[in-house]
């Protein structure tokens, strides 16, 4: 996750992490970001279209980001550890194809994953290449949750060394 442009490889797949959705970070979350009714009150949640009380769409997205940042940190100690470099990361011209495809219910595990998808050459910026990833979550059911594609700005080795 801290390698330089040059290092990538389309189709590898970096496992984030997992994470479980307790009633009390639901609503710690939607009380602060998000406070609809199904995410605040388990009753509230019973009578929606979900059945249940759910986590918000944006603390699913939130995690995801999270567990990202700290797998990148882990790697860059890691590459530090080492006596390397680690590439530079940023800034991201966004992201699309966001998608919420399944609720996330109170005590579910999300195991998340970034696949690296695309890899292109920056003609404005030469110093920095443009990595797209399918980003990812799956419930202990097998379920895909969440989904989106991000983009981020990856230093190139030769931008370092030169």
């Amino acid at each position: 996750m801290s390698l330089y442009f040059e290092d990538i490889v389309p189709d590898e797949v970096h496992e984030l992490g997992c994470y479980t959705f307790t009633k009390e970070a639901i609503i710690a979350f939607a009380t602060e970001y998000d406070p609809q009714v199904f995410h605040l009150d388990e009753e509230a949640g019973r009578n929606s279209i979900y059945g249940a009380m759910t986590a918000s769409g944006w603390q699913t997205t939130s995690v995801w980001l999270r567990m990202l940042i700290d797998e990148r940190n882990r790697e860059a100690d890691m590459m530090r550890y080492r006596g390397e470099r680690p590439a530079k990361y940023g800034p991201s011209p966004g992201f699309e194809k966001l998608k919420w495809l399944k609720p996330v219910f109170v005590n579910d595990t999300i195991r998340y994953t970034t696949r690296i998808i695309e890899k292109r050459d920056s003609k404005s910026r030469p110093q920095v290449g443009l990595a797209l990833f399918q980003n990812e979550g799956w419930n202990q059911h097998g379920e895909l949750v969440f989904s989106l594609v991000s983009k981020m700005f990856v230093e190139r080795r030769r931008a370092f060394e030169g």
